[in-house]
Order: C-alpha cells, then sequence, then structure tokens
C-alpha cells in the first residue's frame, strides 16, 4: 500500500533529505576521480571515459533504478532491503537468501564508508602541511563519532540538512567555474567516451576494469531506499535534482582541470582540493570533512536501524535497543556501535591511506544491489507487473550490477577480502539464528488450551498451595488463541505448581507492516484465563510491561476484568493485586537426537544466546517482577534406548 503523503515536497523536508541519505553518494567526489586515474599518467581517454561512465552510472543505477523504481517498493512508507523482504516473504521462502546476503553485505562494506570519506577530507591537510600524518586525526574523529552515538543525534540532525547544502552548492560552484575554462569537457556526456574506455586497453589492461572504480560514485545509492521512511518518497525525488546536478558539475570540472594535467602522475593529489582556490582551500577541507562526518553518521543510523528490523524478522540476536531520543526513528544500539567502532579503527589501522581503502570499497555493496533486484522483481511479479518488464529490469540490473560485481572482485586481493569476510561472518550469525528459529518453531509442542481451563480454575482456588501471584502473566509463542506452548503447563503444574487468581498469557506478533501497533484480547475464562495478543510493527519498540499495564487499564475501565487482590484484607482496602511476568528461557537438553547440521545449528545458536540480554529485558519487562525459568528444548528426543534390566 503506498502513501500518497511520501509523495509530497516540502522545504524542510528537502533540507533533512539533503543532511540525511545523501552522505555516502554526496562525498564520492573526494575519491571516485583519483581511483579512476589510479597511478598511471593522466590522458584524455581516461578522463573522458571515466566522466562519461560516471554520468550514465548516477543516471541509470542511482536514479532510474532506486529514485524512480526501488522508491516505489515502500513497506508503509519505509524502505530498506529488510522492508522489501518483509513486503513479498510471504510468497516464497527463498527470499530469505537474498534478504540475508543483502542486508550482511550492506552492514559489511559499510564499515569502510567512515574511514574512506573522513580520511579522504582530512588527507587534504597535506596540501598546506605535506608532512602530516594524517591516520590519528582520522582515528580520533571516528571515535568521537561513534562516541557521540549513545547521546542521540536529534540536535546534530538539525544542523546536518544546511552543512550538505553548503557542500553540494560549494560542489557545483567549483565545478562551473572549472568546466567554464574548458567547456569541451562537456563532451564527456556521450556514452561514446564509456564504450571507448571499457572495450580499449587502458594502462596496459581492459579498461573494463575501470568499472571497478567508477562504482565508487554510486555506492550510496542504497541509502536513498534505506531512508525513504525519515525522508518521503517527494523529498528524496525533488532533493536527488539538486544533488545530482550538483555532483555532475564538480566531477566535469574535475575532469577538466584532470584535462589540463594531460601526460603527469597524480602523486597522492586529489582532484576535488586541486579546484578550490589557496585562499578557500582550508574552509574546503574542513566543509568536506564535516560532509565526510554526515556520511559515516547517515551509516551508522542506518546500520541501527538494519539491525533492529533484522531482529524483528528472527535474522539477528535480540540485542539491546536505546531510545536515546522521542525523534522517530531515532535509534541506538550498543553492540552493533562497539562492532562498527572497532571495524572502522582496524580498516583505518590496515590501511591507513584512503587510496589503499578505495582499493577494497564497493565489493561488498554490489552484491547488496544484486540482492535488492531479485527481490524488487519479485515484488513487480507480486504487483502484476507485465511479465515482459520484469524481464526488462532483471536482464538490464544484472547485467549493469553483474558488470560491476566482476570488475570489483579485482578488488578482493587489495582489501575486498576485509569486507566480504565480515560479510560472511555476518550471514553465519544470520542463518544461525534464523535457522535456529525455525527448528525451535518446528518442533515446539503446543495443547489445546480449553482442555487446561478446569485444572486452572481447580489449581486458583487449592488453598493447599501457597499463592503464587495475584496475576500471573507468561509470554507465549503460541500465535494461535486456542493454543499455548506444553512448557507453559509444564511450569504451571508440575515444575513447581502456580497458584494464581487470573492466568494471563501474552503473545507478541511482529509484523511486516513497520509501525503497526494493535492488540487484541481473548477472556477464555472471565477472571480466570485471559490471552492478550499484542500486533506490532517491525520497527516498534518492544514496551510489553508498558503497552501491558495500558491493556489492563482499558479492560478495567470497560469491566471486563476486576483485578483487585484476592486477599480479604486487601480486597475491602480496594488494593490492586501483584502482577508476576514469568519468562521461560530454553536450553539445549542432553536427552535429544540431532542430524550433525541442526546440532551444529542449537549448539552455535545456544553459544551466541549466552552473549545477548535475557528475553525479559528484551520485552521490556520489570525486572522486579519476573521470574526467569529455564526449561529443557528437548528437539527430537532419543529413541531406541536398549537398556536391560538385570537381577
Amino acid at each position: 500500500m503506498e502513501h500518497k503523503h511520501t509523495d509530497k515536497a516540502t522545504a524542510a523536508g528537502l533540507l533533512v533529505a539533503m543532511g540525511i541519505i545523501y552522505g555516502d553518494i554526496g562525498t564520492s567526489p573526494l575519491y571516485v576521480m583519483q581511483s579512476i586515474i589510479g597511478s598511471a599518467p593522466i590522458n584524455e581517454t581516461a578522463v573522458l571515459g571515466g566522466l562519461s561512465c560516471i554520468f550514465w552510472t548516477l543516471t541509470l543505477q542511482t536514479t532510474l533504478k532506486y529514485v524512480i523504481l526501488i522508491l516505489r517498493a515502500d513497506n508503509r512508507g519505509e524502505g530498506g532491503i529488510f522492508a522489501l523482504f518483509a513486503l513479498v516473504r510471504r510468497h516464497a521462502k527463498w527470499l530469505t537468501v537474498p534478504a540475508i546476503i543483502g542486508g550482511a553485505t550492506l552492514l559489511a562494506d559499510g564499515i569502510i564508508t567512515p574511514p574512506v570519506s573522513v580520511a579522504s577530507a582530512v588527507e587534504g591537510l597535506r596540501m598546506i602541511k605535506p608532512d602530516i600524518e594524517t591516520v590519528p586525526i582520522v582515528l580520533a574523529i571516528i571515535t568521537v563519532l561513534f562516541m557521540f552515538q549513545v547521546l542521540g543525534t536529534k540536535m546534530v540532525g538539525r544542523a546536518f540538512g544546511p552543512i550538505m547544502l553548503i557542500w553540494f552548492s560549494m560542489l557545483g560552484f567549483l565545478g562551473i567555474v572549472w568546466i567554464a575554462k574548458d567547456w569541451s569537457i562537456l563532451r564527456a556526456f556521450s556514452p561514446h567516451y564509456a564504450i571507448q574506455l571499457l572495450t580499449n586497453p587502458y594502462n596496459g589492461e581492459s579498461g573494463f576494469w575501470a568499472l571497478g572504480a567508477v562504482f565508487l560514485c554510486t555506492t550510496g545509492a542504497e541509502a536513498l531506499y534505506s531512508d525513504l521512511g525519515h525522508c518521503g518518497r517527494g523529498n528524496i525525488r525533488v532533493s536527488w535534482i539538486f544533488v545530482k546536478i550538483c555532483l555532475i558539475l564538480q566531477y566535469f570540472g574535475q575532469g577538466a582541470w584532470l584535462i589540463h594535467q594531460n601526460g603527469s602522475l597524480l602523486n597522492g593529489r586529489k582532484p576535488i582540493f586541486e579546484l578550490m582556490p589557496e585562499w578557500f582551500l582550508l574552509w574546503g577541507i574542513v566543509i568536506a570533512t564535516a560532509a565526510a562526518i554526515i556520511a559515516s553518521q547517515a551509516l551508522i543510523s542506518g546500520s541501527f536501524t538494519l539491525v533492529s528490523e533484522a531482529i524483528r524478522l528472527n535474522f539477528w540476536p535480540k540485542v539491546r535497543l536505546n531510545y536515546p531520543s522521542d525523534q522517530k526513528g531515532q535509534l541506538y544500539v550498543p553492540s552493533v556501535n562497539i562492532f562498527l567502532w572497532l571495524g572502522c579503527m582496524g580498516v583505518v589501522l590496515w590501511f591507513r591511506e584512503s587510496a589503499n581503502m578505495e582499493a577494497a570499497y564497493g565489493l561488498a555493496i554490489t552484491l547488496t544491489m544484486l540482492m535488492t533486484t531479485a527481490l524488487m522483481a519479485y515484488y513487480l511479479h507480486v504487483k502484476k507487473f507485465d511479465m515482459w518488464w520484469i524481464v526488462g529490469f532483471i536482464v538490464v540490473y544484472v547485467s549493469i550490477e553483474g558488470s560491476f560485481l566482476v570488475a570489483n572482485l579485482r578488488k578482493f586481493v587489495h582489501g575486498g577480502y576485509v569486507s566480504l569476510i565480515i560479510a560472511a561472518a555476518i550471514i553465519s550469525l544470520m542463518i544461525i539464528w534464523y535457522r535456529a528459529f525455525i527448528i525451535k518453531m518446528r518442533l515446539t509442542e503446543y495443547v489445546k488450551l480449553v482442555d487446561y481451563i478446569e485444572p486452572l480454575k481447580d489449581l486458583s482456588q487449592d488453598m493447599s498451595i501457597p499463592k503464587y501471584a495475584t496475576h500471573l502473566v507468561f509470554m507465549s509463542n503460541a500465535a494461535r488463541t486456542s493454543e499455548i506452548e506444553s512448557k507453559i503447563i509444564y511450569s504451571i503444574f508440575q515444575k513447581r505448581p502456580k497458584r494464581a487468581d487470573i492466568y494471563w498469557f501474552v503473545h507478541v506478533d511482529t509484523l511486516d507492516d513497520p509501525y503497526t501497533m494493535e492488540y487484541k484480547v481473548d477472556i477464555i475464562e472471565p477472571d480466570d484465563v485471559i490471552k492478550v495478543t499484542f500486533r506490532l510493527g517491525f520497527r516498534v519498540e518492544q514496551k510489553i510491561n508498558l503497552y501491558f499495564r495500558k491493556v489492563v487499564e482499558e479492560l478495567v475501565k470497560n469491566g471486563e476484568v476486576d483485578i483487585t487482590s484476592r486477599y480479604e484484607s486487601l480486597n475491602r482496602q480496594n488494593v490492586i493485586g501483584d502482577f508476576r511476568f514469568v519468562v521461560l528461557e530454553k536450553f539445549l537438553s542432553y536427552d535429544n537426537q540431532l542430524s550433525m547440521f541442526e546440532s551444529l545449528i542449537m549448539k552455535a545458536y545456544f553459544f551466541i544466546k549466552d552473549f545477548t540480554p535475557s528475553e525479559d529485558k528484551w520485552f521490556g519487562l520489570d525486572t522486579s517482577a519476573v521470574k526467569v525459568e529455564k526449561v529443557p528444548l528437548v528437539i527430537r528426543p532419543a529413541e531406541n534406548i536398549r537398556l536391560k534390566r538385570i537381577d
């Protein structure tokens, strides 16, 4: 379902969009042309061919695929590869594969974005002081940036838009100044020069491999889709017109300068800073560094959102999520923040120079784009688009992105292995968590709740058993109203008989819609057995303690339940009865027989689970009123036990 309000563009919305979503793609002029030229002597073929490739990449890949086509696939106003997966996952199980690969590679390759952006900007200081050591400065900036995440970015976020507006205006103005010095550079709009570069030898090898460097100009395209919920489709599409014009002007301005350097070597010179007059250079470096920090901030925020969605889709362990402000989408994930910070520190210390980082950058993100293409093609199929359009979409973008992937594979030995190793580790984690979830769901035993209504009523009235709580609340995985896990029945009647006046069973159903907040109450037995089902979107914070209290207040207000204490002395004083939550945490039982694959999956699952918060903390329950019980997860009971009795 598409929301019309997302198509509206406002002045404030355009400024916000500029500050949030264009950090990565907006800072690419810092390093793209330098990467295309490389260590070879500057020549006209490389400059014109590189510019032509950049223009048509930004047109076909960023503009046509993402801004025009992919933004149509919004999930109640939300975007991103997991939001797209949530739209289509009901239709085919295999779609889990591209979703996991795409999410993991996006997270992994993003670790290089802050170092390459910040390093490229800071290295401009060498034009003022050639012997300056930039690595400590880059490490310091990145460390401060990650430390700042715990406070939230609401206040700083308001400054992002104006800073990026200054940045893009600067790029466009400097580009125009240099284009005016050599209007012939506009020849590069012709695809002829791109074809000429890609089909002829360049620097002693096929020009096709230049695509690995060209691809860096569009690595931030996925962020346009991921931040759809923050900015709205209309604001993104309108602001992109201005951003693309400024980027093209800057690239062509760099091209005009490069052609004037024909035959010489770059030797570490950055074309973007060469365009600046000497008196403006320091200001330009400061603005570039600010833009690089904003690009890094956008990546970090996007990673937090990506992980929070992965948790709700059962792709990621239930790690702690913090919400540092009341701003929509404002999220802080401590474990991911540490992971990203360590990754960025490692990248800076390992590669040291931005040129080395560029050699490793972009390989994994091509896989993300291919996976988005696969999911989008299936989305078009679900929406009943004409099959020929779908086939055309697949052929065009698999060809384009496949070419980028092949060209980027050369980066593997130059550092691309770093992002792929990280991506492989993240993919493994996601597969373990998702497969363990499937195994648990498939083999969890459920029983009919109606069969236990009378036993529960009898237990409630059995005065020989000490009362456990007035209101006993169990967190349940049973989606059907009529069912309950056998483990919960075991906990109530056998592990330690738990007498209560009212038994509550609470189930949380995570929906494919991002921000749905609904609940349903089934009073199975008045004043004895009640089941509450929360229907929460995959981006909604799970504050079950708070939500449950709200539900109880509504039930009391409507006269559907009496929560007054059943102790006579307290009842006369109208004292509210105590509520106690019980959360069952499973552990791997020795009493089972598993296949080797399932055994490895479950052992890895429980090993990882030891490092994650307990279920009660995940559900946001009041720890003073929660009992966490360990129950064995008997996945497949041992059979054919040959045990012989002797006298």
